[in-house]
C-alpha cells in the first residue's frame, strides 16, 4: 500500500500535464528612479509573483495599482510586499503607482 501511494505522488508531482507551469518570482525596487525594472519579460504561460520593495520615502509609488487585474495594493516603506498574477498570458500588463505617474509593464510573448 504504502508503495502504490508513493507511485501515485510521484506521478502526480512529475507528471508533465501537471508540472508544466512555470514559476516566476520578479523582484521589483521602488527607488529614486521609480519602478526598477521597468520593463518585464516573460513567457506566455508563465505563473508571476511580483516581490515588490519600496527603499525610498520621498516617492509617488507608496501603492502599486494593476488595473488589468484589478489589484491596488500598499507598499510600505522597506517591506516586500508579493503579488500573484497567476498564469499570464500573451500581452502587456501595465502596473503604475496609484496616482498613475511612476509606471512600468510586463510584456508577455
Amino acid at each position: 500500500m504504502k508503495r502504490l501511494v508513493a507511485t501515485v505522488v510521484l506521478l502526480f508531482y512529475f507528471h508533465p500535464a501537471i508540472a508544466k507551469d512555470i514559476i516566476q518570482n520578479i523582484p521589483i525596487q521602488v527607488n529614486e528612479r521609480g519602478f526598477v525594472p521597468t520593463e518585464i519579460n516573460v513567457k506566455p504561460g508563465t505563473h508571476v509573483f511580483l516581490q515588490i520593495t519600496r527603499i525610498i520615502e520621498a516617492t509617488c509609488a507608496k501603492q502599486i495599482k494593476i488595473s488589468g487585474k484589478k489589484i491596488k495594493k500598499d507598499l510600505p516603506l522597506n517591506k516586500e510586499v508579493s503579488i500573484d498574477l497567476g498564469l499570464l498570458a500573451k500581452g502587456d500588463i501595465r502596473f503604475a503607482c496609484g496616482m498613475d505617474m511612476v509606471s512600468g509593464h510586463i510584456i508577455i510573448k
